[in-house]
């Protein structure tokens, strides 16, 4: 991939020509080229040159048509974050700064955005990309996405230690008509308690939340001797764990045995565990909530 200026400085222009002409080269945006054997097959009659390109080297292309102006964002910026792979068929998407000239061609989506500049701070390099920060790729691109896959780049970002939530409500505070604002707001707030997957979200909305029940701590540090160990759902004043295992844990003996040391571990210290695999936490609602309402009163009993 060259743009045409920097390949006249090594290649006479005759001989790029003649490149272009036997379709070795081809152009995919204005001054930008590309070697012919990186496009794939079209995959609809019609297709733009640039959708062709697998979206690494689109997003490459449109930078270098950008010609330092410009940083991936929204959907392209998640997929160099490495939260989510963009789809062959997406558009790339470049912000720039409002009256930069860019125009939007077939495949990239342009973003005008007031008091842009495409640098530090608004601008972070990544693998050598320039792209938009974090919290703005994902409070930006929450509408694009189907509603399914919405809050999985959210929680992943922050399980992975990316950003924090406080972090993110900041970016949605500053972009106050987003489509399906309401929906990230709550994802914030459930994530900001202390939620971190779709599993324990369920049960802050379904199973520990409402009458009866007390102010859980979520996702509790807790160090016995050398092992740190994290807590999905913490009774404090009962001394209780409440474990919210996925519809994919214990798919093997090695991780029941490590759930089993760690429960015994924290039996030492007089916590009690108890787990809930994901069946009955989502198809027996009900029967869960009167269990730790029951297992809760217990033990406050024997205190």
């Amino acid at each position: 991939m060259v743009t045409w200026a920097v390949a006249r400085q090594v290649v006479p222009e005759w001989m790029l020509r003649r490149a272009c002409r036997v379709g070795h080269l081809v152009r995919v945006l204005p001054q930008v080229y590309v070697d012919a054997r990186l496009l794939r097959d079209p995959v609809l009659p019609g297709d733009p040159v640039l959708a062709r390109l697998d979206p690494p080297a689109a997003q490459r292309a449109a930078l270098a048509y950008a010609d330092g102006r410009a940083a991936l964002s929204q959907l392209s910026a998640l997929d160099v974050w490495g939260l989510r792979r963009q789809a062959l068929g997406e558009p790339v998407h470049l912000d720039v700064a409002a009256g930069s000239g860019l125009r939007p061609r077939p495949h990239l989506l342009i973003h005008h955005r007031r008091g842009f500049s495409p640098a530090p701070p608004q601008v972070m390099s990544r693998g050598g990309l320039p792209l938009v920060r974090l919290e703005r790729a994902l409070v930006d691109a929450w509408p694009l996405l189907p509603p399914v896959e919405r809050p999985d780049a959210v929680i992943r970002a922050v399980n992975d230690r990316l950003t924090t939530p406080q972090r993110l409500d900041a970016a949605l505070n500053v972009t106050p008509r987003l489509p399906g604002r309401a929906e990230l707001r709550a994802l914030l707030a459930k994530l900001d308690a202390g939620c971190r997957s779709p599993l324990e979200i369920w049960g802050h909305d379904h199973v520990f939340t409402g009458p009866g029940m007390p102010a859980f701590q979520r996702q509790t540090r807790i160090v016995i001797g050398r092992r740190t160990m994290y807590l999905d759902v913490w009774a404090e004043r009962e001394r209780v764990d409440f474990e919210l295992d996925g519809a994919a844990t214990h798919g093997d003996l090695r991780h029941r045995e490590m759930d089993l040391r760690r429960d015994a571990l924290l039996a030492t210290a007089g916590i009690l565990v108890v787990r809930f695999a994901h069946r009955r936490l989502v198809h027996e609602t009900d029967a869960v909530r009167r269990e730790v309402l029951a297992i809760l009163a217990s033990r406050r009993a024997d205190g």
